[in-house]
């Protein structure tokens, strides 16, 4: 930008700014190629420092990604929660997918956060700083119970050792070994990541018939078109159209 315009991007006016980013846009085919979006941030900053709010203002903004998420299906999900030899293994891929954790929430996860007898896991501090419940099937609160007596963890449910050999929560290198474990030896050819796991969870769950509404509340989504791409992926069976009054005196 200086050398386009010979001068520091703090002297030029909005027009001027706005020139040289429709010039950018005309040198490449879209707004999302990274030359012009990493410029677009560079400007932001500079004009935070310089505290120039104007400035900040008349930059445009960037489209985030529209890409779908890569989801598992039944059988895939099956194949790889049986492959670790490990039940500690098992169990964490489990609730990844069964509970629809992020890999922080699966590392941060206390004993007393286990609420077997009303089959509920309180999740604390989730991303944005909110708590929430999600539900435990028997399947898990049966593994849980069968790990719990075997490893008899103190404070976390899984735990790792800092230098000092003190015990903390399991680090997220961790858990994403673990994932990756299982995706090689099983044999599944798609990338598997916690991340994917969580988003086979909403997949399936809105098959199964579980509403948006509710879908949103587990993943602890703030926003509800966070939850909506998930409509895009599901293959839910959809209702022919029908007239109201067709049901009014059936």
């Amino acid at each position: 930008m200086v050398l386009h315009f010979r001068c520091s991007p703090l002297e030029l006016d909005q027009e001027q700014l706005l020139d040289y980013l429709h010039y950018l846009k005309s040198q490449h085919k879209t707004p999302s190629q990274s030359f012009f979006k990493h410029t677009i941030y560079g400007l932001r900053y500079l004009y935070r420092i310089y505290d120039l709010p104007e400035h900040r203002v008349s930059l445009p903004t960037i489209a985030g990604s529209k890409k779908l998420p890569v989801i598992l299906s039944k059988e895939e999900v099956k194949l790889l929660i049986k492959t670790p030899k490990l039940h500690k293994h098992r169990l964490m891929l489990a609730l990844l997918y069964g509970c629809g954790l992020r890999c922080s929430e699966l590392r941060h996860i206390q004993i007393k956060d286990l609420w077997m007898d009303r089959m509920q896991l309180h999740i604390r501090q989730g991303k944005g700083g909110k708590d929430r419940y999600v539900p435990l099937c028997p399947l898990l609160v049966r593994g849980i119970r069968k790990y719990l007596a075997s490893e008899r963890p103190v404070h976390w449910l899984f735990s790792g050792k800092n230098a000092s050999g003190k015990a903390v929560g399991l680090s997220a290198m961790g858990v994403q070994w673990v994932v990756k474990q299982a995706r090689q030896h099983s044999g599944i050819k798609k990338g598997v990541t916690t991340h994917i796991l969580r988003h086979t969870y909403a997949t399936h769950l809105l098959e199964m018939g579980l509403d948006i509404m509710t879908l949103k509340a587990l993943l602890g989504h703030v926003d509800i078109q966070t939850t909506l791409i998930y409509l895009h992926v599901a293959q839910c069976s959809k209702t022919k159209g029908f007239s109201p009054l067709e049901k009014l005196y059936s």
